[in-house]
């Protein structure tokens, strides 16, 4: 009945309406963007691309794929997405397991759980952490993008407290009493329950890795180690051309907008194409596990 009210109605209608406003709001820039890479080069030098393309031409695309530093960017920020999310994900759900057991079996667990709070609030800083990254001999090295931030506290404590409120205790209980042990219970219990969590926190990890420029920027030594959020910091905020391998010939006859705009489309696919695959777990993944027990 109440569905059926009239107030009910008006407030679903602009409910509706305010998420699509929403929705175009957010789609706009990147379309924007999209217009932009595939227009003429004087269009773009003069501003008069909207959202759809003048002059339509594929040459920033082309200039982009030929462009051996950009692949080899987009390669590296894709082994860093896959390695950094994996090496995450391991660490924080074994000590996310850990973690969630009682005091009576895991003693001291909340000394363990409050040195982990308290990393979000306080850290080594950058000058300590760039140190012990050098003196490790990380640095030009894939390790020197992963390890840094392979465990995040806040992921730690949603999986924590997803683990805690989410998988029955009793099926533990009886995995024990069947003989399986905790290895056991963590692959076959633990991580099936699991997967809307799992599938929240590898998003916001996969996310996190993909649009980090600023570890690549003091870690990297050489240019040809820069992950792809680097590459285009350094070629769209500092302006230098010199790390594009293109010769004065074609800078002359190509538009740095249109490049510009082609190099931030093809970095944003990645992460549109992933999301919707795990876009149905994500917010069941977020509200469970929000209660505490």
């Amino acid at each position: 009945m109440r569905h059926n009210t009239k107030a009910y109605k008006i407030f679903t209608i602009f409910n509706y309406t305010f998420l699509l406003l929403a929705a175009v709001l957010c789609l706009l820039p990147l379309v924007h963007i999209l217009a932009v890479s595939l227009s003429g080069s004087a269009a773009a030098a003069a501003n008069a691309v909207t959202f759809f393309p003048v002059d339509f031409t594929l040459d920033a695309y082309e200039k982009t794929v030929g462009n051996e530093n950009f692949i080899r960017s987009l390669m590296i920020s894709v082994v860093r997405v896959i390695l950094g999310t994996a090496v995450s994900m391991s660490l924080l759900l074994c000590a996310a397991y850990s973690l969630s057991k009682s005091d009576s079996e895991f003693k001291g667990r909340k000394i363990y759980t409050w040195f982990f709070v308290f990393t979000m609030l306080f850290n080594g800083g950058l000058v300590p952490t760039y140190i012990i990254v050098t003196q490790l001999n990380l640095t030009d090295t894939m390790w020197a993008l992963v390890l840094p931030t392979a465990i995040n506290a806040f992921n730690l404590i949603l999986l924590l407290n997803f683990f805690r409120t989410s998988v029955p205790k009793s099926l533990e209980e009886a995995a024990f009493i069947d003989g399986a042990n905790h290895f056991q219970i963590f692959l076959r219990i633990y991580l099936p329950i699991s997967v809307p969590a799992i599938a929240t926190i590898s998003l916001f990890t996969m996310v996190f890795h993909w649009n980090s420029w600023f570890d690549g920027l003091i870690y990297m030594t050489d240019a040809r180690n820069y992950p792809l959020s680097t590459f285009l910091q350094t070629v769209i905020v500092q302006q230098d051309f010199s790390k594009m391998a293109l010769n004065a010939e074609i800078l002359r006859n190509l538009s740095q907008r249109t490049v510009q705009a082609a190099q931030i489309f093809i970095a944003a696919v990645p992460m549109l194409i992933v999301y919707p695959f795990i876009q149905r777990y994500f917010v069941k993944g977020i509200v469970l596990g929000a209660e505490k027990e």
